[in-house]
């Protein structure tokens, strides 16, 4: 079964929610053929079609329901929340979905967890490499991953879009261009530091990008700091980022996606798309870039039984 793990949709009335509720940025989200419309609904299910892909999971990240004010928060998690359960029910085969919590607000956030795992039939939670600028390898975030963890449910950790915080990022147009796989990058490797994988082994952290940079830049971290940096490190990089999954979405660059594969081992990689952001023919080449770049085995590991077997669908 071709699941599609790194899929979006942002219908027009959670984008005008979150537009209510002062959020800033959410026209980039709009008419590109992600929205809930039987339009778009169709022209979507066509490019599945015609790339193989039986199911998407969907996620409303970037445009998380992440606010300060915590009944904010909650009513943007409950509405999109239910809006994917409605889909996935009206749509049967065709959409599964990952949680959007009201972060960084944790009772809440575990309250709304529970509530889409167990009423609504999702998978796992979908967050940012960042929650209002907050690493996600906070102590804060422990209550959620434990839930996670004792669920053996899925943690999808997708860019915020706020180039890392950094104005030598957003302030020279490169927030999503090396902007998103740096905020990937460090979100492992915080994650990696806090020793949050092996603390919670049954949680299945799921990252973006090809894992961003960490592919080139594993050895390098591991053994500057093991040896040095940070020795107290509770697990070496390379053995923590083996209890990661990383998506596929690498922009039909066969040398990224091979280097992703002889770095971070083939059954580590799970298909993903980017959708909407590859769309049309692109879609379909987040596909067949994997099974022309790949040992055949290799790619039909990831594209038709990781994914399967990650999000319980197998």
């Amino acid at each position: 079964m071709r699941i599609d793990i790194h899929a979006h949709l942002w219908s027009d009335e959670y984008l005008a929610l979150l537009d209510w509720h002062g959020r800033a940025g959410t026209d980039v989200h709009r008419n590109l053929g992600a929205g809930a419309s039987r339009s778009d609904l169709d022209g979507r299910f066509a490019l599945m079609d015609e790339a193989g892909v039986d199911l998407q999971i969907l996620t409303a990240t970037p445009a998380s329901p992440h606010f300060e004010d915590e009944a904010t928060a909650v009513d943007s998690a409950r509405f999109v929340n239910d809006e994917y359960a409605r889909l996935s029910n009206e749509n049967p085969g065709r959409f599964g979905a990952l949680a959007s919590l009201p972060l960084p607000h944790m009772s809440a956030a575990l309250t709304e967890l529970n509530r889409a795992l167990d009423d609504l039939g999702m998978r796992g939670a979908a967050i940012t490499t960042s929650v209002l600028g907050q690493s996600i390898a906070s102590p804060v975030f422990d209550p959620l991953y434990a839930e996670l963890n004792r669920r053996g449910a899925i943690l999808f950790v997708h860019p915020a879009g706020c180039g890392a915080e950094s104005p030598l990022i957003s302030d020279h147009s490169l927030t999503w261009s090396i902007g998103a796989p740096i905020e990937d990058t460090i979100a492992i490797m915080h994650l990696i530091l806090a020793g949050i994988p092996s603390r919670y082994p049954d949680m299945k952290i799921v990252t973006c990008h090809l894992g961003g940079a960490l592919p080139m830049v594993l050895e390098r971290a591991n053994r500057q700091i093991m040896e040095w940096e940070a020795p107290d490190c509770p697990e070496a990089p390379k053995d923590a980022a083996r209890r990661i999954w990383f998506d596929t979405v690498g922009h039909d660059h066969a040398p990224a996606l091979q280097a992703a594969v002889a770095s971070l081992g083939a059954d580590r990689l799970v298909f993903g798309s980017d959708f909407p952001y590859q769309g049309g023919n692109r879609y379909v080449r987040a596909a067949t870039y994997i099974e022309e770049g790949l040992s055949v085995s290799d790619a039909a590991m990831i594209l038709d039984h990781t994914g399967a077997q990650l999000t319980g669908f197998a």
